[in-house]
This record gives C-alpha cells, sequence and structure tokens, in this order.
C-alpha cells in the first residue's frame, strides 16, 4: 500500500457532537473529528494523527461507547470506509475482505441472501465490521471467531500494515488481544463462510422460537428473521421508533465463575460449562509407573447477567430517582436512554446495578461498553 495525500472529506471539524455518533446517544464535543473516506485515507489519517502524538480515538457504529459529557480533547476518528472484496470462491466456501467501515448487520443480510451460512446467528447486532473480531461478537449459539480468518491492521507502535491471524488474535469470549491493549486501527476484516441452504441451530432460545432441536437444520434465512424478531422482542434492534433502542444492546457480559461459585447460586440461576475438557488418555510402558496425575482443572460457568440483575431487585423499567437513564422495559441487560440522558447518568445507573448484584451474590459484573472519560464499574 502507498499513501495518497487525504481528500477533502477528511477536513476536520471541531466541537462536533459525539452523541449523534453513539447509539445511546450520549457524548459531549470532540476537539477535532476527522472522516477519512477511503482506507488509504484512514491509514495516512492516523499516521498523521500518531505522528503528532495527539490523544485519539476511534468511532465505528459507535454501537459499544459510552462517552463522557466532557467530551473527548483530542483527535476522534470516524471509520465509515467501506468495500467488500471477493477473496476466493468454491462450490461450498467463500472468503471475503471486508472493510472495516461496512455495517455489520448489511453484511449478513447480503450473505444471508445468497444462501452463504456461518453469521446469520448474528443478525441484528448493530455496529461496524470492524468492531466485530475485536469484541469477538456472539449470540444464539454463533460467533464471530468460527468464521474469522484474519484481519488486516494498522499498527500503533510501528505505524506498519501487519496481517494477525486468527490465532493471533487470541480471541475469547468477547476479547481478543486488541481489547486487551494491543493498540492500532481494524483496516479490513476476512471470513470463509459456507455454501448452505441451511444453518445448524445450536442454541437453545432460537431452536424453541423455530420449534426445532438443537442440531436440527433451518433455512438460514429463517434463522435470520427468527433472531430479528427475538431480538425486537427485547428493543436489541436499532430502531428509531422504538423507545427502548437508544442504547449500546447488552450492558454487561455474562460472568464467568469457577463452578463452586455457581453452585451457591438458587437452583434456577441459568448456568452453563463453558470449558468441561475430556481428560487426555496416557500410554504408560509395561512395568513402568505413571506418574500421578495432574490435579483437576476448576471448571469454569458461565452465568445469566440478566437472572442475575433481575434477582438482586432490578427489574425492567428501572430508574434511579430524578434520573433519565433507565433499565430497558424489555430486557434488563440494556441501560436506555429514552428521555435525553446524559452518560452520568447512564454510568451513575451501571453503576448501581453492578453494586446491587454484587451485594447480593458477590458476583461482579464487567460492563461491555467502551467507556471514554466515565467510570462504569
Amino acid at each position: 500500500m502507498t499513501d495518497t495525500a487525504p481528500s477533502e472529506s477528511t477536513a476536520p471539524q471541531h466541537d462536533a457532537l459525539l452523541a449523534d455518533l453513539t447509539t445511546i446517544r450520549v457524548g459531549g464535543p470532540a476537539h477535532t473529528l476527522l472522516r477519512p473516506a477511503t482506507e488509504q485515507e484512514l491509514i495516512v489519517t492516523m499516521r498523521d494523527v500518531w505522528q503528532r502524538g495527539d490523544e485519539w480515538l476511534l468511532i465505528g457504529g459507535g454501537s459499544n461507547m459510552v462517552i463522557s459529557d466532557e467530551g473527548f480533547d483530542g483527535t476522534v476518528i470516524h471509520i465509515a470506509t467501506r468495500g467488500i472484496q471477493l477473496v476466493s470462491q468454491t462450490d461450498t466456501t467463500l472468503s471475503l475482505r471486508v472493510q472495516a467501515g461496512e455495517s455489520w448487520d448489511g453484511l449478513v443480510a447480503k450473505l444471508v441472501s445468497r444462501g452463504w451460512a456461518g453469521l446469520e446467528a448474528l443478525s441484528g447486532i448493530p455496529g461496524s465490521v470492524g468492531a466485530a473480531p475485536i469484541q469477538n461478537i456472539g449470540a444464539y449459539g454463533q460467533e464471530v471467531a468460527s468464521v474469522l480468518d484474519g484481519i488486516d491492521f494498522l499498527d500503533y507502535d510501528n505505524s506498519e500494515f501487519v496481517h494477525l491471524t486468527t490465532a493471533e488474535l487470541e480471541l475469547g469470549y468477547r476479547n481478543s488481544v486488541i481489547k486487551e491493549g494491543r493498540a492500532g486501527v481494524v483496516l479490513a476484516v476476512y471470513f470463509t463462510l459456507t455454501a448452505s441452504p441451511e444453518s445448524t441451530v445450536q442454541y437453545q432460545q432460537l431452536a424453541t422460537a423455530l420449534g426445532v432441536n438443537i442440531g436440527d437444520g433451518v433455512p438460514v434465512q429463517q434463522v435470520r428473521d427468527t433472531v430479528l424478531a427475538l431480538r425486537a422482542s427485547k428493543a436489541m434492534v436499532l430502531d428509531p421508533n422504538e423507545p427502548d433502542s437508544a442504547s449500546c444492546g447488552s450492558f454487561f457480559t455474562n460472568p464467568i465463575v469457577p463452578e463452586h461459585i455457581a453452585r451457591a447460586l438458587p437452583a434456577d440461576a441459568p448456568r452453563w460449562v463453558v470449558d468441561d475438557e475430556p481428560v487426555a488418555d496416557v500410554v504408560v510402558p509395561l512395568g513402568e509407573t505413571p506418574a500421578p496425575p495432574p490435579p483437576p482443572k476448576p471448571r469454569l460457568v458461565k452465568l445469566s447477567a440478566a437472572w442475575l440483575i433481575e434477582n438482586s431487585g432490578v427489574n425492567k423499567g428501572f430508574r434511579l430517582p430524578g434520573s433519565r437513564a433507565a433499565v430497558s422495559t424489555k430486557h434488563s441487560l440494556a441501560i436506555v436512554n429514552r428521555t435525553g440522558a446524559d452518560a452520568a447518568e447512564i454510568a451513575e445507573l451501571a453503576r448501581y446495578i453492578g453494586a446491587c448484584v454484587l451485594s447480593r451474590y458477590g458476583i461482579h459484573l464487567q460492563p461491555e461498553p467502551v467507556a471514554v472519560g466515565v467510570e462504569l464499574a
């Protein structure tokens, strides 16, 4: 790749309100806002910003951010670079390179309409493609990790363009090396999809909604339509006519705890073992004494953050006295901005919910959104 001069579209804006770029509609002004129009302009812009030593902040779809009312006293780069490139195709697979600013749900809709399976259960998730591997987004039994082939990345440490494989990203539950602190910019994401008219259902709530069993095959378009309906019932689809949709979606991740902590919860608390690995066979020659087995690894269990919240006394629709932030009336995992709340009110409610769960169950809830200038926990 070669550098080119930025176009007029990257002319800086000053004091632009960041609330206009986030789905929860909070955030004060940006000292400088840049909107590179192409991938090459994004590369040039980032190298210039880093060379100047500016404080910098990236915003894509703005669906997973809470920005303070004071805004950001630095340079904000709004990533809206778009383009879908065919890398290779066979009778059974399709490999794509998708630029970071593409709409996530727009990409899923295109793939489903063409009969490509692998992302249909991730329908309706707001935000951009570039954010998907950072968070390793997942829902209804699918995760980005299962179809990801790597990313093109501009590394902050040396301003170099690099390709990171899926293994190098070290993807975990809503996590990656980028989220853990490897600084830089996702330029494009590579996916490999399967040519299939059907999707294998892997999540009980989705199976129930479809009227099938786990492991059954269902047309990919039917899976997408059902997931969109499920998300809409929880106000988890961006909709200007839905008062509860001004949010970050799920505000807290489902806690993963040692099994003994999960056992202390009431019997009706949902839980899922997440690392129940089989013990490997060991071959010992005749006449030799086998080495003692390693101590058993404590099993980890994923809990339902929504159940913990509701059973700690925070019900759907809850709001603190005088606050304009509220828990969604449709889903206790979402904090919504229905009546002009500011970032301080969103953060106050988030901390209150976390304190209630900690006090009742001794479990820390981890906020999902990126916090900029605010304390969410």
